[in-house]
């Protein structure tokens, strides 16, 4: 057996636990990591951990202040603009590619995910909903088929999901994804673009006045 292959699982699951723990809030923006307590807490040595840290702030989740402070990042407006900015164009065209390439099997694929949408939000069980969102928009991409547009999405799947979590107003969202889906199986390319670009624009919208208090483009006075 590659005796890497130890070390490399247990960087792969402290990296994946810390990355979950910022994404259901249990650290939360501004929250100091400390390589100590986090192996401690996590049963593992401070090699691990100090690497999973530098994999997370490359993934924009971290700010290293000092060699002896690091941060979970606080988002500026023009970050969640940025990104949004970003999501709208690339899901846009995910949704176009795959309103023309979705089969029968596909469009059930996003209909059980609905569904499981569908409890989830009647529950109130928001760690789920999030995990849903992102698998509903996974499912789309994989349904495009374009490994190019995959990858360009890959780097801003955390934060995408990280943002997607700051909206609690789960029934519109379902709402959103509902219309997004008949859109992508009417097979019209430029309604399931223009649909998904409205999704993007009202998560957008919904999501600024929850962090900020502020609608798009809006800056702040002063």
């Amino acid at each position: 057996m590659n005796e890497r292959q130890p070390l490399a699982a247990t960087r792969q699951r402290v990296r994946e636990e810390l990355r979950e723990r910022i994404l259901t809030g249990r650290l939360r923006p501004g929250d100091r990591l400390v390589e100590r307590e986090l192996a401690e807490d996590l049963g593992v040595s401070r090699v691990p951990v100090r690497e999973a840290i530098r994999s997370l702030e490359a993934e924009g989740f971290l700010v290293v202040q000092s060699p002896r402070r690091v941060v979970v990042r606080q988002l500026a407006r023009v970050d969640v603009e940025e990104l949004f900015d970003v999501r709208e164009a690339l899901e846009g065209l995910a949704a176009g590619l795959a309103a023309t390439r979705a089969g029968a099997a596909e469009l059930k694929r996003l209909e059980r995910v609905l569904a499981d949408a569908a409890r989830a939000t009647a529950r109130g069980d928001a760690a789920r909903i999030t995990v849903l969102n992102s698998r509903f928009h996974d499912e789309i991409v994989a349904i495009a088929g374009n490994a190019l547009l995959s990858t360009m999405l890959q780097p801003l799947e955390g934060r995408l999901r990280w943002l997607t979590s700051q909206n609690e107003h789960w029934a519109e969202l379902l709402d959103e994804r509902r219309r997004l889906y008949e859109a992508i199986a009417s097979g019209d390319a430029e309604r399931a673009k223009a649909s998904a670009v409205e999704h993007v624009r009202v998560n957008r919208e919904v999501t600024l006045r929850s962090l900020f208090g502020e609608e798009p483009g809006q800056r702040p006075a002063g």
